[in-house]
């Protein structure tokens, strides 16, 4: 019998012995079953539905108009002298892509359980397609913004795209990071906890109005307030992509670094406690 059987194999399935082993090269090898989930949840959101990807349009447009109405005519909450359609729509577009992309990645477990257990594959592909799936409609919706960003600027308004709107791939990598670290986080709580289903989705409502997606910054006058805020590592790139975009708001280098440190340590520990549960979460799911 040949010594070296296991270099015959393409894969094999072994136990590691650490949960920090993070497995990316496996998650590589299986690139092309991303791509199909990927597929997949695009095809099936809006199955069987008579608008289809219209709704990508029509909901930011409903939420836009929504909050003009609300927070802009009836509270009077500042727009940074900004055009209320553009400011709401910068903070719509990341803030759907955010929690999106973090509400299908905490579902990644109980969601999928007959299929996990019926076939092996890498299970981090499966949030990463959900992350991957939501740029779709970020996509869409930001071509939407770049409309209505040219039907201002061609009527005379005072908006001002400067170079900071460069950083814009770089926010986006931020916003995924994030939805997939803190999603996968969740994900594998709620494999021993099934209560945080119920408790995210209400924290996540909630997390909005802790992000400046429906007043600026500058609105925010209490320091302790203020500090507050920027301990949500979503306001950084929230307020630098208006500031890109737009011209105010604020925007700071310190702050995108607080961001990406956030970002990346939780991305390692979400990818580091998800590995370690996936081994066992068949017994308690």
């Amino acid at each position: 019998m040949n010594p070296n059987i296991d270099d015959e194999w393409d894969i094999i399935i072994s136990p590691k012995s650490s949960w920090l082993h993070l497995n990316l090269g496996d998650v590589w090898r299986f690139r092309d079953l991303i791509f199909m989930f990927v597929k997949r949840d695009f095809i099936a959101q809006y199955k069987q539905t008579v608008l289809g990807p219209l709704w990508f349009i029509i909901q930011p447009l409903i939420t836009t108009a929504t909050y003009i109405v609300v927070f802009g005519n009836i509270a009077k909450l500042s727009t940074d002298g900004q055009p209320e359609m553009l400011f709401y729509m910068c903070g719509i577009l990341f803030w759907n892509y955010f929690s999106t992309s973090f509400l299908r990645t905490s579902e990644t477990f109980s969601a999928n359980a007959g299929m996990f257990g019926k076939v092996y594959f890498p299970r981090l592909t499966v949030p990463i397609a959900s992350v991957l799936s939501s740029f779709i409609s970020f996509g869409i919706q930001f071509v939407l913004l770049m409309c209505i960003f040219m039907f201002y600027i061609l009527n005379g308004y005072d908006v001002q795209l400067n170079a900071v709107m460069l950083l814009f791939p770089f926010l986006m990598i931020l916003m995924a990071a994030q939805a997939l670290g803190f999603g996968i986080i969740i994900s594998s709580m709620t494999t021993k906890y099934r209560d945080l289903k119920y408790l995210v989705t209400f924290g996540v409502q909630l997390l909005m109005y802790a992000t400046p997606v429906v007043y600026p910054m500058s609105a925010v006058t209490d320091i302790r307030l203020q500090l507050f805020l920027k301990l949500n590592p979503i306001t950084p790139v929230i307020e630098t992509f208006r500031y890109g975009l737009l011209g105010s708001g604020t925007f700071s280098w310190q702050d995108l670094v607080y961001s990406f440190i956030v970002s990346f340590i939780v991305l390692l520990l979400g990818i580091a406690l998800f590995n370690r549960v996936e081994k066992t979460f068949m017994d308690t799911i």
